[in-house]
């Protein structure tokens, strides 16, 4: 084994394997093995498996977040920016992230995290909708439909279809652009 792996190696094959096996299958053993190093290079870059799960699941936060909040801020247009947002969540390695939700449920430090993304997330959601309905409660309402549509998306067992994904997006859409959100019931 004379490969060397980056930080940045070990961060993504660990979302790979959570990807593929969920986060039982998360060992520093199979991460090694996929990167074809010895826990020695691991050791290298984490002092223990602790550290290195913290920083997995906080690397993922800003790759799959925080840096897609920023990408959006690009887009000045809101409606072109939420068209955006769908194509790349529709990118999101959803597997992965169902596999962290499922890890949140038994493991606080990452409950903390997800509890984190999901804010961030709802937060720019409702940030950008409400730039084109001009209403908070409506915007809010958006945001949350939003959320539970994707939440939905990573974590059901059926077959993913990106079309049927992309289709309901257009239809929340085309809802937030005619104004349908203004009959959302008052708090």
């Amino acid at each position: 084994m004379a490969t060397v792996a980056t930080r940045e190696g070990y961060f993504e094959t660990g979302l790979e394997i959570l990807a593929d096996r969920g986060f039982r299958g998360l060992k520093l053993a199979e991460v090694c093995r996929r990167l074809g190093v010895t826990t020695g290079s691991f050791y290298h870059y984490f002092p223990n498996w602790s550290d290195y799960t913290r920083q997995l699941v906080e690397h993922w936060r800003q790759d799959r977040t925080v840096r897609l909040h920023e990408l959006f801020r690009t887009e000045p247009d809101p409606r072109r920016r939420m068209a955006v947002i769908i194509r790349e969540v529709l990118a999101l390695p959803h597997s992965a992230e169902a596999a962290i939700r499922a890890w949140s449920s038994v493991d606080p430090d990452v409950r903390r995290i997800q509890t984190e993304v999901d804010r961030e997330r709802f937060d720019v959601c409702r940030e950008y909708a409400l730039e084109i309905v001009g209403d908070a409660r409506q915007a809010e309402v958006f945001a949350s439909w939003a959320i539970y549509l994707l939440v939905g998306y990573e974590q059901s067992s059926l077959e993913r279809d990106p079309a049927v994904y992309q289709w309901i997006s257009n239809q929340i859409l085309d809802a937030l652009d005619s104004g349908r959100f203004a009959t959302v019931p008052p708090r």
